[in-house]
């Protein structure tokens, strides 16, 4: 794996909890607007708004760096739309750099083919 590859993921590993946090928070200010005086939803909107968007800005980066297939890809993005997907999408996009760097090492010291 590539430098520009690896930043990538890593740019959307950064994201995705954030993200998944922002819309956690979302969920529960539209809840306090409708039962309270208390209205946040336009901030955290725009909150979860400008992160979504980086989200979904990295991913496309990452898919075309990465080289996932259609599935991986679809995957990564029906994470980005679910209230909690964005913690599941940072574990396993952490598992992913962490095996592409064990791979890495294994192809430089000539342990492996591939």
């Amino acid at each position: 794996m590539d430098l520009k590859t690896a930043t990538a993921l890593r740019r959307l590993r950064l994201v995705s909890a954030p993200e998944a946090v922002s819309f956690l928070i979302l969920l529960v200010c539209s809840v306090l607007k409708r039962t309270t005086d208390f209205n946040a939803v336009p901030v955290m909107g725009a909150v979860h708004g400008v992160l979504f968007v980086l989200y979904v800005i990295f991913w496309a980066d990452a898919w075309n760096r990465t080289k996932w297939s259609f599935g991986t890809a679809a995957l990564y993005f029906v994470l980005s739309v679910l209230p909690t997907g964005g913690f599941f999408a940072e574990r396993k996009l952490r598992r992913e750099a962490e095996s592409a760097v064990i791979a890495a090492r294994a192809r430089k010291e000539g342990v492996v083919n591939a």
